[in-house]
């Protein structure tokens, strides 16, 4: 794959859908929000989050979407409907975007995918098939439904026009700030931080631009050692939004030619991140949204005395991945507690420890009373508390306290410890 070769998406293809997209009722300006937070985490002078997560349908996947469908509708044929796969934000774009343009709209779903992204994708008028469990099965399946029919396929990632159309967020992105050092984008498909990097290589070259991927659906690195887009089997990533499994032969060129380097994060990281911009930006973030701000915290991203820009692409979480999100948080910070205590089965120990534990003004979930354990003797047993802390000091008084009263404790969420 030569970076000498002419680039399959040009600023001037950039240019001409910003002009088609300039209709606020579809894809808006969004705002930058500057995190005095990150900022004295990372040492960066300046962090100024991109808060494409407030787009209409909740990411910036509307923009490729139209300037896609757009052009279906300028060229020869006539165009009346559009098929397309997506685990989510995808699928909500072409929705909007066709249902704007008046044009039916199938989008084919994993049957993994978040109820909340089928529901808005209904919502906004396309029809949904939830069809395999992965983004790879949902897009066979959609080819499928095109092949002998005048309907047209809107790839997610893999489209020229659709790259174009994701490069206005990046014309967006230097006016907001156009002397911005780093620009971090997540990648999937990699058609956002082709667009991107397309409209910066002319805009100011000088940015760097650096891509994010999720550790258990990464594939640039290899594809780009191997010179050929490199998939994965199956992915492993609480960000749906980025968990394509592979980039294309279109995006991994426009990466090798433009994209100065790619970093990996971790679902820890990711889940990490989520929970920072809820609590310190005020930004309700998905996974992919949020993968940008876990590499500027990371340890493989340097931007000491940068003016850096995270982007959070996106803003569909789901609310049962946000559950096992702040699940995680609570646990690493001791604000969720189990408890297994050893005690001798007899009446009123279960008040007892109670009494213990509520004297330090923590509140009890649950309680679970356990004899079939192999390696109780006869008359014993555990009781197992899930307790709610105010944080690891509150937690260790607990622990102490119980021990302090005779009973062998163990704090099972914890490795043994508090």
């Amino acid at each position: 794959m030569s970076q000498e070769s002419s680039p399959a998406v040009t600023f001037a293809d950039v240019e001409a859908a910003v002009e088609r997209i300039d209709d606020p009722s579809v894809v808006k300006h969004t705002p930058v929000e500057r995190s005095t937070t990150l900022e004295s985490m990372t040492g960066a002078s300046e962090v100024l989050l991109k808060c494409e997560h407030l787009q209409w349908t909740g990411s910036f996947k509307t923009r490729g979407a139209y300037n896609k469908i757009t052009t279906l509708l300028e060229g020869d044929g006539e165009v009346s409907a559009v098929v397309a796969a997506s685990a989510g934000n995808h699928a909500q774009g072409v929705a909007l975007a066709a249902s704007t343009l008046g044009v039916d709209a199938t989008v084919v779903m994993p049957k993994t995918a978040p109820q909340t992204k089928v529901e808005a994708t209904r919502g906004y008028g396309a029809s949904v098939e939830l069809v395999g469990k992965d983004f790879r099965a949902a897009t066979s399946h959609a080819r499928d439904l095109v092949a002998g029919t005048d309907a047209a396929f809107v790839h997610a990632y893999d489209d020229p026009a659709i790259v174009a159309g994701q490069g206005t967020l990046g014309v967006e992105m230097y006016e907001n700030a156009p002397e911005v050092d780093t620009v971090v984008v997540p990648i999937g498909g990699g058609g956002l931080i082709s667009g991107i990097a397309t409209a910066f290589a002319e805009l100011r070259p000088e940015t760097r631009i650096v891509g994010v991927q999720a550790e258990g659906a990464a594939t640039v690195a290899d594809s780009l050692d191997k010179g050929t887009p490199q998939t994965l089997d199956s992915v492993d990533t609480i960000a749906d939004g980025i968990a394509t499994g592979g980039v294309s032969e279109l995006t991994l060129s426009v990466i090798e030619r433009h994209v100065d380097e790619v970093v990996t994060v971790t679902n820890g990281g990711i889940a990490d991140a989520v929970v920072l911009l809820l609590e310190r930006a005020k930004q309700f973030v998905e996974g992919a949204g949020a993968a940008s701000v876990a590499a500027v915290r990371g340890a493989d991203l340097d931007v000491t005395g940068e003016r850096v820009m995270p982007l959070l692409c996106g803003g569909n979480l789901d609310m049962t991945m946000l559950r096992a999100i702040l699940v995680h948080a609570l646990t690493h910070r001791q604000q969720l507690l189990e408890l297994r205590v050893h005690i001798d089965d007899r009446p009123g120990k279960m008040a007892e420890l109670s009494g213990v534990i509520g004297d330090h003004g923590a509140n009890i979930h649950t309680v679970h009373h356990d004899r079939a354990i192999a390696d109780l003797d006869v008359g014993e047993a555990y009781l197992t508390f899930e307790v709610e802390t105010s944080g690891a000091a509150h937690a260790r008084s607990i622990v102490e306290s119980i021990a302090d009263h005779g009973y062998p404790v163990e704090v099972i969420n914890r490795g043994g410890t508090a």
